[in-house]
């Protein structure tokens, strides 16, 4: 009897550690979404657990570090940050109007990552629309292109991306965050893709973009428009054609909030401010073209006056138009 018991025990205690080490395993970012549309991702994020929190930031109050992840605990959002700013898009399984490929400002006034922090508190009901202390979510994006979200421009009119097909983390936890975004959508044009590479360092308020875009499967040189959303020109808007830069400026909550996109002067087809009645039409636009490798680089980004870095419009503007040309 007592060799059967001894027997049970070794056996149980195998079956302990075959089913311990399987939790361990983690997603390897390294390596692209297998998922080749839209449809794909979304059964992959639907069977797919929160990635884990690594070792570095069990004690995220501590932790300054440029950061970013997929998200599919909150219907595939990916969100990325630094010690100045936080920003997010919407993923592949994404509910309800709206949620498209434009760029969206979490406001923080904390040097500290927050990101894990946040979607931690949105699980068990604690809104990251509402300042707990470190800052919150009040800026819309819905249909916007929100803060320097790309479309193909074609007779007057954007066609931006619906929301991204695939994500891949380049790198992530130090001084740089970086990672891929792959979109594909239909325009009169053809059938356009966008390979979006994002990278934000620490210490900046701008995140940065260098894309390719095909058209039909082939590199081409298209008409791209950056807009900045006015939000129903509660925003006032501004511009500088020798720096590259547009830029807005609103009170969110009666505090002040500052959005701006830079590229090289050079490559300004035009700039141009267009309200509109309808809800969410409203942006400045910068409108550029791709070179022939349908290649294109800028620079996008915040300042809330919340962190009492940045405070007024006149040094937000200074603030970008120092950096152009970097």
């Amino acid at each position: 009897m007592n060799i059967i018991k001894d027997i049970f025990g070794i056996t149980a205690a195998i079956f302990v550690l075959a089913f311990v080490s399987a939790c361990d395993s983690s997603v390897d970012e390294s390596q692209p979404a297998q998922a080749t549309s839209e449809a794909a991702v979304v059964d992959q994020a639907a069977s797919a657990e929160p990635e884990p929190m690594p070792e570095s930031e069990s004690e995220p109050e501590t932790t300054v570090m440029a950061y970013g992840r997929f998200v599919p605990e909150r219907e595939d959002d990916f969100a990325w940050e630094n010690d100045k700013v936080a920003f997010r898009v919407y993923g592949p399984s994404s509910g309800g109007k709206g949620q498209v490929s434009g760029v969206d400002a979490w406001l923080k006034k904390v040097p500290y990552s927050i990101i894990d922090k946040w979607y931690a508190g949105f699980l068990v009901g604690k809104s990251y629309h509402k300042d707990h202390g470190e800052g919150y979510d009040p800026f819309h994006v819905g249909d916007t292109r929100g803060v320097g979200g790309t479309a193909i421009w074609i007779d007057g009119k954007a066609w931006p991306a619906g929301k991204y097909a695939t994500y891949e983390v380049l790198q992530k936890g130090a001084e740089v965050v970086e990672f891929k975004l792959q979109y594909e959508w239909e325009t009169p044009l053809g059938l356009v893709a966008e390979s979006k590479t994002i990278s934000l360092a620490l210490g900046e308020q701008l995140y940065r973009v260098n894309s390719v875009f095909t058209l039909d499967g082939k590199p081409a040189s298209l008409p791209v428009a950056i807009g900045l959303t006015t939000h129903d020109e509660k925003a006032q808007v501004f511009s500088n054609q020798e720096t590259g830069r547009i830029s807005t400026w609103e009170a969110i909550d009666d505090i002040g909030v500052g959005t701006g996109v830079l590229i090289a002067a050079d490559l300004i087809a035009a700039i141009m401010h267009i309200p509109s009645e309808d809800k969410d039409a409203s942006h400045i636009w910068l409108l550029t073209t791709t070179n022939e490798g349908g290649e294109l680089s800028f620079r996008a980004g915040f300042a809330w006056q919340g962190a009492q870095e940045i405070t007024t419009i006149e040094a937000w503007n200074e603030y970008l138009d120092t950096r152009a040309g970097e």
